[in-house]
């Protein structure tokens, strides 16, 4: 450690400050219970039809079908999406077989992994350094190497909206579909729009750590009836409308249960107040360490309010202490004055709260080491590293190499936030 308890005066916190738990107040348990005592305990029930109706009403889309997890509303869209370019697939066969599809490189393998299920090939493209979001002008330039693609699946990083028009714009130049990861951007507002309209199938997450949770589930969303109707179908193994169990294609056991919705449902009534929450993290942060070497994640003000889901710092280039790091593990030396990633999470690990590395990029991934990368000059996969000749043209990885996620618990009181930001100041004496 660069410091002990001690001689800087830091004692641990009784209870553990976590990096975003979940906020429950009361409504959750009424409707849970509302659940049990009317016996609809399965993947049926007025929890699940409320909690797919407000979804609509928040979010401005037309149709809002309830899944176990965000991951497997990501799953159907790329089957919708597959089925829809590619036309249907044979029963065993994904969707997506052996078609390159572009995602956003800096997100959770979550948004990724969907692709594989059907069969298709990731493509990660580079991330700009105004959002911490797929980058447009590497977009563009993927569409130059990968003419034929015709699906990109674009994350919002931490909350943030990206850069959505000039994504669209692109997407719309080369006749290309978007799926619109949205599950950590609930709630963020794009030029006054709701994220997870932008794309044809768009997605969301209820997982325990987002801003509303029901401690698991997420949802499909889309304007097309026809596309809700096949996720309904899909995800309730697939059952065709015959007295007995019919099917005629792969399905999934993919319904949101019930009970999940209940909690849902009585969450749903304080998004607006988790976002404000979350917002006041993210300004004292800022205000506290705007005289270190270190500036927060960044987004567009004039165009986008995101959710704030989770507040990131990144150090400047020239306050890095020397750093380096295996699959596993990480090694640094301190140094006066400096700091890196790894001793600011240590420190604050050691007064019991949580922070995290940021999301390693996809294409650093072992298991997608040797998929396609694309930057804004071309195929990143002939660079060693984040930097050549000063000029970083691995955008993803620089932010990795600099940034953390800091604790954004919004039960975290002023006086807890407080005792963190004095933790990373005494990382750079």
């Amino acid at each position: 450690m660069a410091f002990d308890f001690t001689g800087n005066g830091f004692k641990p916190f009784e209870k553990k400050l976590w990096l975003s738990s979940p906020t429950m107040h009361g409504e959750e348990i009424e409707y849970v219970e509302e659940a049990y005592r009317t016996n609809w305990m399965s993947t049926v029930g007025q929890n699940i039809n409320e909690v797919e109706k407000i979804t609509c009403e928040k979010i401005g889309c037309k149709y809002a079908v309830a899944l176990s997890a965000g991951t497997a509303a990501l799953h159907l869209a790329m089957k919708l999406a597959g089925q829809e370019l590619y036309g249907q697939s044979e029963a065993n066969k994904g969707a997506l077989e052996g078609r390159h599809v572009f995602a956003s490189d800096m997100t959770f393998d979550a948004t990724v992994n969907p692709i594989c299920y059907e069969g298709g090939i990731p493509v990660f493209i580079d991330t700009e350094p105004d959002t911490w979001n797929m980058d447009p002008v590497a977009l563009d330039k993927a569409f130059e190497i990968y003419p034929n693609v015709k699906l990109v699946v674009m994350a919002h990083l931490y909350g943030t909206p990206g850069k959505i028009d000039e994504l669209k714009t692109v997407c719309n130049k080369h006749g290309a579909i978007i799926v619109e990861d949205a599950a950590e951007s609930l709630g963020a507002l794009y030029k006054g729009v709701q994220t997870g309209t932008f794309g044809k199938y768009n997605c969301i997450s209820f997982n325990g750590n987002k801003i509303i949770t029901g401690s698991a589930g997420g949802m499909l969303l889309t304007d097309s009836k026809e596309a809700a109707d096949k996720v309904r179908k899909w995800s309730t193994q697939a059952r065709e409308n015959a007295p007995w169990y019919q099917h005629e294609e792969i399905g999934f056991n993919y319904r949101m249960s019930n009970v999940i919705a209940g909690v849902i449902r009585g969450q749903y009534l304080y998004l607006e107040e988790h976002i404000a929450r979350k917002k006041a993290i993210y300004e004292r942060y800022r205000e506290g360490l705007k005289n270190l070497p270190v500036s927060m994640n960044p987004y567009d003000a004039k165009n986008s309010e995101p959710n704030f889901w989770l507040s990131c710092l990144i150090i400047d280039s020239d306050a890095m202490c020397e750093q380096v790091r295996s699959e596993t593990k990480p090694l640094y030396i301190p140094e006066k004055g400096k700091s890196c990633h790894t001793e600011i999470l240590d420190a604050i690990a050691s007064i019991n709260a949580e922070g995290r590395p940021i999301w390693k990029p996809m294409h650093m991934q072992p298991i997608y080491r040797m998929n396609p990368f694309i930057t804004k000059t071309g195929s990143g996969r002939a660079m060693t590293n984040a930097y050549i000749e000063g000029t970083v043209v691995d955008v993803g990885m620089d932010i990795f190499n600099r940034g953390l996620c800091l604790p954004s618990d919004n039960k975290m009181t002023a006086e807890q936030q407080e005792v963190i930001i004095d933790v990373i100041k005494a990382c750079f004496e």
